[in-house]
């Protein structure tokens, strides 16, 4: 799989929906030891809602997809400064997504 679908992406929003962060993106803008964290959480939950904070200066969209990159994720959505990345887990597959 190489994007994901319309349908797919739709599916995955609606499961980030009602999530919190459980991440953040400041300053220091995405550092190795961030990197870590969004696998190990990836490989865990499958898909992340992160919080981009406004000192950081970043643009939402764009770090998304860069961390969707460094992290062989796919990149969900970007709302506000709030973006949701999705990855399959490795060992441990739960959600379904739609073909």
């Amino acid at each position: 799989m190489d994007t994901l679908t319309g349908k797919q992406r739709s599916y995955l929003k609606g499961l980030a929906n009602g999530m919190k962060p459980i991440a953040q993106i400041g300053k220091s803008g995405i550092t190795e030891n961030f990197i870590k964290q969004m696998d190990d959480a990836l490989e865990a939950r499958e898909i992340v809602k992160v919080n981009v904070l406004e000192n950081s200066l970043l643009n939402t969209k764009e770090t998304a997809n860069k961390v969707a990159k460094r992290t062989k994720g796919y990149f969900v959505q970007a709302i506000g400064n709030k973006f949701v990345i999705y990855r399959p887990s490795t060992k441990n597959p739960e959600i379904q997504i739609p073909k």
